[in-house]
């Protein structure tokens, strides 16, 4: 069996700055017209200085630090040389790790899924490209490319892993997380169109390495590494030579197809940025960055299960932040932690358009129910006031109009029947009119399941399930 090997090269925008990484153009560049959120400093013009934006390197080195990354006294700058249209400077500034560590983070590691783990080789904080904008959005059959720089200059964490990854699964699993990470970092937005980017190396058989870029989601980049294994394992049986080159996913063939030969380090002509001085981190920029970072998602779900809550309920939370978020604030306003986990994870989960989860808005748009509707909800059940069943019933209801649970049990007499007579009364009913049922359950205790069901249906879901039970079965002791 050959042995195949991934590594991933992960961009994430650091959103949550309010400008540029050398400039004070808005971060926020979504939604204008193009070219319009842009200066002479990111648009690369003569004369122009980078001045750095000093909350950018904090977030990145927050990230670093949540990856077991060792933060070094001093990070310096590097100029990539590369021309591409949407590079205005013909050069990206980023950091290189050549002739010293300057990058933000290096040496770390993460550990994820069951038990797994990956080496960090690198973090470092470089700026983002412009964008290109095809004819038809096909790179291929376009006649013409336009160029909108609004992206130029943007900050970005890029995430470098060593190729530690031996099954595509594993890429999915390590990219929930680090999103789950960098989300509750605040660093970085994670739905907002490209504002999380990943490219893969695959190599196979000690083979030469391939780079898939243009990947635009997480579920493919499994399938474009599962492809590109595929490929090079048949090449090489055939005895055909796997180039060193960059290849591109096509979204639409599901396949990647070969983009340009990979180039070198050298190719890059890397050199220190003469306009950015080294930076001196000194020895408190680590102490304060821990001081000020927000609770990762590990100590989260610790938190969570002594809460009362199962493993793996925690981990459906804190996979999404906004859905913890949503958790910790219902148990604010009715203190039941695993009733009201169960309520989110099982049931208002099921009212979320799978679509909505992966838009730019918040998962739960278009539903009216809040964290003060699902702990209410939780109430009722728990202080006995309605039954489970009857709840789902209501939390139907509420989803779209907004109501509180306990307004619209209060207007629907859907409380449960406290009654005694009454509820024998019904019993009653239902014996008279299934004679065959009842005598089927004098000899059957399952069929008792059935009559259950019928008392349930007329008195619809308000009966006690627990004391309708045990007043048939006296009833048919009777019989």
């Amino acid at each position: 069996m050959m042995e195949q090997k991934m590594g991933l090269e992960i961009h994430c925008q650091v959103t949550g700055t309010k400008s540029k990484l050398f400039c004070k153009c808005r971060c926020d560049y979504r939604g204008k017209a193009p070219n319009a959120n842009t200066c002479p400093t990111c648009l690369g013009l003569p004369g122009t200085l980078p001045l750095l934006n000093q909350k950018a390197v904090e977030f990145a080195g927050m990230t670093s630090i949540a990856l077991g990354c060792k933060v070094p006294d001093e990070i310096a700058f590097y100029r990539k040389n590369y021309f591409y249209p949407d590079l205005p400077k013909n050069f990206q500034l980023t950091q290189y790790n050549a002739y010293d560590i300057t990058s933000i983070g290096v040496e770390g590691g993460l550990e994820y899924g069951d038990g797994k783990s990956v080496r960090i080789r690198r973090v470092q904080l470089e700026e983002d490209p412009g964008r290109l904008v095809y004819d038809g959005g096909n790179m291929e059959t376009s006649v013409y490319a336009l160029i909108d720089y609004n992206r130029a200059g943007v900050p970005l964490v890029e995430i470098v892993t060593e190729p530690d990854f031996v099954d595509p699964k594993e890429i999915r699993l390590f990219l929930d997380k680090i999103t789950s990470i960098v989300e509750h970092l605040g660093l970085c937005g994670t739905k907002l169109e490209g504002s999380v980017r990943c490219d893969a190396n695959v190599s196979v058989g000690g083979g030469k390495r391939v780079e898939i870029k243009n990947v635009g989601s997480f579920a493919d980049v499994e399938k474009a590494v599962r492809y590109e294994i595929t490929r090079q394992k048949t090449m090489t049986s055939r005895d055909l030579e796997v180039r060193s080159e960059t290849r591109h996913w096509d979204d639409a063939r599901k396949v990647t197809k070969e983009s340009r030969t990979k180039e070198e380090e050298q190719d890059y002509r890397y050199f220190p940025e003469p306009d950015i001085p080294t930076v001196v981190l000194g020895s408190e920029f680590v102490s304060s960055a821990q001081r000020s970072m927000p609770e990762l998602p590990d100590a989260r779900k610790v938190r969570f299960v002594k809460h009362g809550l199962s493993a793996h309920v925690a981990q459906v939370l804190i996979n999404n932040k906004e859905l913890a978020d949503f958790f910790e604030s219902a148990i604010k306003f009715y203190s039941s932690p695993k009733e009201i986990a169960n309520w989110i994870v099982t049931d208002l989960m099921s009212f979320v358009d799978e679509r909505q989860k992966e838009q730019e808005r918040s998962m739960f748009a278009g539903l009216k129910v809040g964290p003060e509707h699902i702990a209410d909800l939780a109430k009722l059940v728990d202080q006995d006031t309605i039954n489970r069943a009857t709840a789902k019933q209501i939390l139907g209801l509420i989803v779209r109009p907004g109501e509180m649970p306990s307004q619209v049990a209060h207007k629907t007499h859907a409380g449960k029947i406290d009654d005694v007579s009454e509820l024998a009364q019904t019993i009653d009913s239902v014996f008279e009119t299934e004679h065959a049922a009842v005598q089927d359950a004098t000899l059957n205790p399952n069929a008792i399941n059935f009559l259950l069901g019928k008392v349930m249906q007329a008195t619809k879901g308000r009966a006690d399930p627990k004391a309708a039970l045990e007043m048939i079965q006296k009833k048919l002791k009777e019989v």
